[in-house]
């Protein structure tokens, strides 16, 4: 039987010629990462070991991106730690504020993870990087620790579960509407510890920004990861951000999935993840008249150039909706300051948007707009629990930049057609 392109990355890393699902195995990384929340339990837990020196200073990265700027005295202190770790240890990719960004957006445009890589992180949306053909997948801040000490890292080999996308997404559609299609389509669990593999002849109509925005969300249906095969926007993209050598692995004719579903791009409508589950989805015509306190746009899965020229496009010449706050957060400098040469941080001011320094921010109910009992957002990130953006009695309501946007205006949840 053959393999999935995740089980040959696996496979090659841990020096075998075959691995099956189930399988146990060690395999070597490529990168570790951490953020200012879980990196100082993995130092805290590096400072049990025999030896505390890390396996090696280029293949580890720090990045303060979850309450930066600092919002309070207990994260500064953690911020302290990891910097103090960082200096002493010589990391060579540690990013503090100036040139932090949000850890998903970031270490893709700095080139440090390529096709074929192996790579954990204490983050469970670290299953961003199979849009560039790695498997990547979010770990505890112990297995970190590990993975900083020795460079390797325990796996169960996952089964696999096969999406076939075809047919030219209509305007408006993107990653974040596809992805949250097939969760709402599968559950929350329906890929439960299993490999989300992207294939058919519409992925050449995803850039690699909606290949990420949906890699990115994998974890949302439960998968281990998700991963798309390397092709021409793959290698533009990894020629353009990264010096490195890749490796493309493709998945044999006769791997094996447990499931197979086909979804035609063609036919999806915009798409809204209601309260509490990124599951809970309606197409924009079943939404109803839902009015909204709050937009964000941003985050490790829609913060994005790409989308902010979506919102831009959308806002220009129009007003925020009285009583609606627009907060829009670039998820790296260099996505801040294009959107600056751009003109797209003018448009969003004049619309009586408000725009942040790269954080995650509010996605996680850091700080940057948090929200009171009773009010609702509308959000481009990638979670809606309850009390995830603020008190247990708020409301998050996941979107594309296209439908945040034109609900920022609106005052409701809406998409572009409807204003």
């Amino acid at each position: 039987m053959g393999m999935t392109m995740t089980q040959k990355i696996l496979a090659a890393h841990a020096g075998l010629d075959v691995v099956e699902a189930g399988q146990l195995i060690e395999a070597n990384l490529d990168m570790v990462l951490g953020n200012d929340v879980t990196t100082p339990v993995a130092i805290h837990e590096m400072e049990k070991f025999n030896s505390q020196e890390v396996f090696d200073k280029d293949k580890i990265a720090m990045v303060l991106d979850h309450f930066t700027p600092n919002k309070d005295i207990k994260s500064a202190e953690h911020c302290k730690c990891v910097r103090e770790y960082a200096c002493a240890h010589n990391i060579t990719n540690f990013f503090d504020v100036g040139e932090v960004g949000i850890e998903h957006a970031l270490l893709p445009e700095k080139g440090l993870v390529v096709a074929g890589d192996a790579v954990i992180g204490a983050d469970s949306h670290t299953c961003t990087y199979g849009a560039l053909g790695a498997f990547s997948t979010g770990v505890g801040s112990t297995d970190m620790a590990a993975g900083m000490a020795t460079g390797k890292a325990w796996f169960k080999v996952p089964s696999a579960i096969k999406f076939i996308l075809t047919g030219k997404p209509a305007q408006w559609i993107s990653g974040k509407d596809i992805i949250l299609h097939i969760i709402g389509m599968i559950g929350v669990d329906g890929a439960l510890y299993k490999s989300m593999e992207f294939v058919g002849d519409g992925i050449q109509y995803l850039s690699m920004d909606d290949r990420f925005t949906m890699a990115n969300m994998a974890i949302e249906a439960g998968g281990k990861n998700g991963i798309f095969p390397v092709d021409d926007i793959t290698i533009e993209y990894l020629k353009e951000h990264s010096v490195r050598e890749y490796k493309v692995y493709e998945a044999d004719a006769d791997a094996e999935y447990d499931e197979t579903y086909t979804i035609d791009l063609s036919q999806l409508k915009p798409t809204v993840a209601f309260p509490h589950l990124p599951e809970n989805t309606k197409t924009i015509d079943e939404v109803g008249d839902i009015k909204i306190d709050q937009v964000v746009i941003g985050s490790c899965t829609n913060g994005h150039i790409s989308d902010l020229r979506i919102a831009a496009e959308i806002m220009k010449g129009r007003k925020v909706a009285k009583g609606v706050r627009v907060i829009i957060i670039p998820a790296t400098q260099a996505i801040y300051l294009q959107a600056m040469e751009e003109g797209l941080l003018r448009i969003f001011i004049e619309a009586g948007a408000i725009v942040s320094t790269p954080t995650c921010g509010p996605c996680l109910g850091g700080h940057m707009g948090i929200l009171a009992a009773g009010e609702r957002a509308v959000a481009t990130t990638n979670r809606n629990f309850v009390g995830r953006m603020g008190h247990v009695d708020s409301e998050v309501y996941l979107a594309s930049p296209a439908v945040a946007a034109a609900s920022a205006i609106a005052g409701k949840i809406s998409c572009p057609c409807q204003l």
